[in-house]
């Protein structure tokens, strides 16, 4: 092996204070860089630029991409005009992302999506998105256990998710059905191209989806890097991740060896 993967997390956009002189901020949650690492990734934080070849140049050191938790994704970016219930949106990170994706799609580069992560898979590859759970499915469960003034713990388990054992998320988790933790109020509609959904919450949520293509494209609606300290399983979708950026980097350099890599 040439050493630890490289492994891309995008920014987010913190609004400044112009009052205070105080220019917008690129800001990423320290937990999301932590189980990077811990997993055996080298994570590289990467800014919001407006820049095509210099976010080249950044994608091109990458073997990896993880697409982390946020706010809502513009409907622009799908074609879609804004429902009221849509919160705040983050342009900037939704067009540096799904560009990302796109690209990664092109030369399957691996990519792992947590909560918005995999709403930014489906949008990328095509695919839409509902713009509230509640509005959209009358009869749904609660999704939206956000955190506002300790009110929910982020590790808090709160519904079921059934899992196509068949799939790589099935192989991975080894069950097929589990607990998870759900801090969202969107979700996917229609499916991108290329993909499939690979879990689903009672009321028919589409929870996980991945590549049909043997591209290592991953995503998973709820938070498990909440779980991974306590949760085997939630740190097993992390160290496949970082097992197959591992094996895009040795291709990468010429030095692949399938017997050098294992995952617990």
């Amino acid at each position: 092996m040439a050493g630890r993967p490289l492994i891309g997390l995008p920014t987010q956009t913190q609004p400044g204070n112009p009052a205070e002189g105080m220019p917008d901020c690129w800001i990423m949650s320290q937990k999301y860089v932590s189980v990077v690492a811990g997993a055996g990734g080298t994570p590289n934080i990467i800014p919001l630029l407006d820049d095509m070849i210099t976010l080249r140049a950044i994608y091109d050191e990458l073997d990896g991409i993880f697409l982390c938790g946020g706010v809502d994704i513009d409907p622009t970016a799908y074609d879609a005009k804004r429902h009221f219930l849509c919160g705040t949106t983050d342009p900037d990170r939704d067009a540096t992302e799904i560009q990302l994706v796109r690209w990664a799609v092109q030369d399957h580069k691996p990519v792992f999506g947590v909560c918005r992560g995999v709403q930014v898979i489906n949008v990328a590859c095509g695919g839409t998105l509902h713009q509230d759970v509640a509005q959209a499915y009358p009869n749904s469960i609660k999704h939206d256990y956000f955190p506002v003034q300790g009110r929910y713990e982020r590790h808090l388990l709160t519904h079921s998710v059934e899992v196509d054992a068949h799939s790589d998320l099935g192989r991975m988790l080894g069950v097929p059905r589990l607990k998870v933790n759900s801090m969202h109020h969107q979700a996917i509609d229609r499916l991108g191209n290329g993909l499939i959904a690979t879990s689903w919450s009672p009321d028919g949520v589409v929870e996980s989806v991945e590549s049909i293509n043997n591209h290592y494209l991953l995503g998973v609606q709820w938070h498990p890097e909440e779980l991974a300290d306590t949760d085997p399983r939630m740190r097993r979708l992390f160290r496949y991740f970082i097992r197959e950026a591992s094996r895009f980097r040795d291709r990468r350099l010429n030095l692949y060896n399938p017997q050098s890599i294992a995952a617990d």
